[in-house]
């Protein structure tokens, strides 16, 4: 039996499960602040242990900046108060099992791995696209995580001179390709758009919604289809530079990606072909996750799943 812990900014999940990744309990609970929700966790946790003493390990996912090494949470800007949180040692001292952390890029690419889209590669990369956008890569059959735990971090990279910001830089990859960069871009694109005098139904002065967006596109709404346009031009722009550097077999995008694919494909395709190496993308698979919503349960129960492999 493997214990697995999804920290996310918020809500939090402690699920029980097999080492096949199918998940047995799972209680989840509101994220509050550092003191009470760590108080939750321990709590869920020894009680599902009581319940279940053949609890091997413990995985925990969480959001970075972490110390992967060390199992320290290093302030997630979607955590507040997460300062240094000895997350690996307190379960540890707590449940008497050995406890791995990954951020949760790194934990979603083992999952795929071991249990999903990604079972049977070598080579392949999960990408989030959703609140942010980072991801897991896996090289020769292991999670390549880098010097300090900081491999993966794509959404930094700086993809055009001026853009939607992410990641804290402008015109990041993370700035065109997730959840807050798709909302500045809807805000930019609808604001131009007025200023010629169209009309633009789902833009009321705020950063607008994805979904609402995306309900809009779909429905032929010019300013809304320009936004999926470039966010997927620049999707494509951004992993012709991942499949030139590390020739994967595959590409996982959850998220944003998975539940709008139908808009943003054709324009990543498009660039593709153009910016990455014919014979490497020729070689790729750029497909969603199998695991579908489960996955940061089955994420964290991976996790725990290399405490014992």
């Amino acid at each position: 039996m493997l214990l697995g812990v999804d920290i996310g900014g918020t809500k939090c999940a402690v699920c029980l499960g097999e080492d096949d990744g199918t998940i047995i309990e799972k209680i989840k609970f509101p994220t509050t602040n550092v003191t009470d929700t760590i108080n939750n966790i321990c709590r869920i946790a020894k009680d599902i242990q009581n319940k279940y003493p053949s609890v091997e390990a413990c995985g925990v996912s969480c959001g970075g900046p972490l110390d992967e090494n060390k199992g320290i949470i290093q302030s997630p800007p979607n955590l507040p108060g997460w300062d240094n949180i000895q997350i690996k040692k307190i379960l540890e001292d707590l449940l008497g099992v050995p406890c791995v952390v990954r951020n949760d890029a790194n934990a979603c690419a083992v999952a795929e791995w071991h249990f999903g889209n990604g079972k049977g590669t070598k080579n392949m990369i999960f990408m989030t696209f959703g609140t942010g956008l980072g991801a897991g890569v896996i090289i020769n059959g292991k999670l390549y995580s880098g010097t300090n735990g900081f491999a993966g971090e794509l959404g930094h990279i700086r993809l055009a001179c001026t853009g939607p910001v992410g990641y804290g830089k402008e015109g990041s990859f993370e700035g065109f390709c997730s959840g807050g960069g798709l909302s500045q871009l809807g805000r930019d694109c609808a604001q131009k758009a007025i200023a010629t005098g169209k009309t633009v139904p789902w833009y009321n002065g705020s950063l607008p919604d994805v979904k609402e967006m995306a309900c809009a596109a779909r429905e032929g709404d010019e300013t809304a289809l320009k936004v999926f346009e470039t966010s997927g031009s620049m999707l494509g722009r951004g992993l012709a530079i991942v499949i030139d550097l590390l020739n994967p077999e595959k590409i996982i995008i959850g998220s944003i990606f998975a539940r709008c694919g139908d808009l943003l494909t054709k324009h990543m395709y498009r660039i593709l072909e153009r910016e990455a190496l014919p014979q490497a993308l020729a070689k790729c698979e750029i497909t969603t996750p199998a695991l579908g919503e489960f996955i940061g349960d089955v994420a964290a129960l991976a996790v725990a799943k290399e405490a014992i492999s």
